[in-house]
């Protein structure tokens, strides 16, 4: 297919939704000029949620996904950056509103309050005037009676946008916290608090505490790392919190510890069919239906910074935010901007300075970023770049992707 400027640009300028999206993102991308299509085979960018797209065949004219949400595992990001396709995620807006529901769940799981509301069920107020129901309920008290969380030890694993949250929350409630991450970043570690216990290992973090927070993604190197070794050097009552991925813990290995009394109980926000059939014959598994981040100013801010960052992407080239390609950012210096993506070896950069000074552009400006196996550049020139120059760039080998900016 020959594309002229006029129809390169309304194919750029279309968006396909694949969720309900909040109004505020969708009105980000229509004050950028952005279209909407049901197409797959028209969109230069999707913005989802849940959506399925692992066995999705990407088409050549699509750019960037952006997920309005931290994980990615409903995205095939490997056959993305074959592609030179941007995946992004929004880490940190829904943040809060996942803390709040784990420092909730936190309590919850020592101080019976659920099972305490659904017994007042048992109560025939027909039958009953208030001093008789105040009896009742007094006597009711005995069974459900809790423990503190203030004196407590939390171990963090994973102190990313929310791990970190949870733990200074934990400790503004009086806890002791210690954490693992081997991957902290300076940023989150300058805002720590000196009473933070930073383990060396997963097994330290474990060992000796009254609750376990899991924070870490789910991937090859986490899915069931939570498991019979894992559960070993936990204290025999202790709590274990999952409001990260159900995947990360064996849910064989849970089951035989729930069984042999090796942890109190496990809470999470992922629940399952061996699970949910638990919960009819034990109380030691507490499962909410992925609530974590459904707060109205979640779905807000998630919805934002999803549509925020693929407006910015498709219209200046800029990266912020992606899982797989390095963050990118330039002011326009001049009329015309190429953005390109290729594979990170050498000799590429070279064939595609020469590929356009042999079509006559002279470059302004040309920041190059890279991220392991993968690079990406943007390029201004004040001279035209056509749809030609453009498809020639593409045919380099090792370059996965290249289009014009606005």
């Amino acid at each position: 297919m020959v594309l002229n400027v006029y129809s390169l640009k309304l194919l750029f300028m279309k968006i396909q939704i694949l969720n309900n999206i909040d109004k505020a993102g969708l009105s980000v991308l229509e004050n950028g000029n952005f279209e909407f299509t049901s197409e797959l085979n028209e969109a230069a960018g999707i913005v989802l949620r849940s959506h399925n797209l692992q066995s999705m065949e990407v088409p050549e004219n699509l750019h960037a996904i952006s997920r309005a949400g931290a994980g990615t595992n409903n995205i095939n990001v490997e056959l993305c950056s074959e592609k030179g396709v941007v995946v992004f995620n929004t880490p940190g807006a829904n943040a809060n509103a996942v803390k709040e529901i784990v420092i909730c769940a936190l309590i919850l799981s020592k101080r019976d309050l659920v099972s305490g509301n659904k017994n007042l069920d048992s109560i025939d107020i027909e039958k009953m005037e208030d001093e008789q129901i105040n009896t009742k309920i007094e006597g009711m008290k005995k069974e459900f009676v809790g423990q503190e969380i203030r004196g407590k030890q939390l171990s963090v694993i994973g102190l990313g946008a929310i791990g970190s949250l949870v733990a200074n929350q934990a400790i503004n409630m009086g806890m002791k916290v210690k954490a693992f991450d081997p991957g902290l970043t300076v940023d989150i570690a300058l805002g720590l608090p000196s009473s933070l216990k930073r383990c060396s290992t997963i097994e330290e973090a474990l060992t000796g505490s009254d609750y376990v927070s899991l924070h870490i993604p789910l991937n090859d190197a986490t899915k069931g790392i939570i498991d019979k070794e894992k559960f070993v050097v936990m204290k025999d009552d202790a709590v274990l919190l999952n409001f990260s991925r159900g995947g990360i813990v064996n849910e064989e290995d849970l089951i035989d510890s729930l069984n042999q009394n090796k942890i109190y109980k496990y809470v999470t926000d992922f629940p399952t069919k061996k699970l949910l059939e638990r919960i009819s014959q034990h109380k030691d598994v507490m499962i909410f239906p992925h609530l974590g981040a459904s707060t109205k100013e979640s779905e807000v801010n998630c919805a934002v910074m999803a549509c925020s960052q693929i407006s910015d992407f498709l219209k200046f080239g800029k990266i912020n935010n992606s899982v797989n390609f390095p963050n990118i950012s330039s002011e326009k210096v001049a009329k015309h901007r190429i953005f390109i993506t290729n594979n990170n070896q050498p000799g590429i950069i070279s064939q595609i300075t020469e590929g356009l000074a042999e079509a006559g552009v002279n470059i302004s400006e040309f920041v190059n970023k890279s991220r392991g196996e993968i690079a990406c550049n943007i390029i201004d020139s004040d001279d035209e770049i056509k749809p030609e120059i453009v498809s020639k760039l593409e045919k380099i080998e090792g370059v996965t992707n290249a289009r014009l900016c606005y």
